[in-house]
């Protein structure tokens, strides 16, 4: 939570703004794309009906994919919103995009398109996520390397203006 450097004072309040920032385009949808809402969002870079995309929460890169790992790997920024995502995807629409390996890689409802593939790069961060978000496994084993610490001592050093330690 404390992490920061010259651009941001911490990342973890900057992570869950751009979690909710996601959040809030699927909620007022300018596109009316169907099935976008509170508990259906997470544009990010999927598989999408014509071929892998960076989709994002913006005019230019939205064409109405969602992206599980968009809003279940924000688990720990954004506990009660990623649930509501995940029992949204899970239980009304866990037979359309839960299969075999876990949650297929994203969904259009507007054209009526479910990705046919599970892809680890995208299922991942969803699993470590919410590991963090249950415990901070990862994380406490991740910043336990000295190797990170001495990184993060150049890195607060090197910035001009870091901000108070929370």
């Amino acid at each position: 939570h404390a992490l920061h450097d010259r651009y941001t004072s911490s990342y973890f309040e900057n992570n869950r703004n751009m979690a909710l920032i996601n959040r809030a385009y699927c909620i007022a949808n300018p596109k009316h794309f169907k099935g976008y809402g509170a508990d259906a969002w997470g544009l990010t870079a999927s598989d999408g009906p014509d071929s892998y995309g960076a989709f994002a929460p913006d005019g230019a890169h939205d064409n109405g994919t969602i992206t599980l790992s968009g809003a279940l790997a924000t688990f720990p920024y954004t506990p009660q919103e990623s649930m509501a995502a995940f029992k949204h995807f899970y239980r009304d629409l866990g037979g359309e995009l839960w299969g075999i390996y876990g949650p297929r890689d994203a969904y259009n409802p507007t054209v009526g398109w479910v990705s046919p593939f599970y892809v680890g790069i995208d299922q991942a961060p969803i699993t470590v996520m919410i590991e963090n978000y249950r415990t901070g496994l990862v994380w406490k084993n991740f910043m336990s390397n000295p190797e990170i610490q001495t990184m993060l001592k150049k890195l607060d050093s090197a910035s001009p203006n870091p901000a108070p330690q929370k």
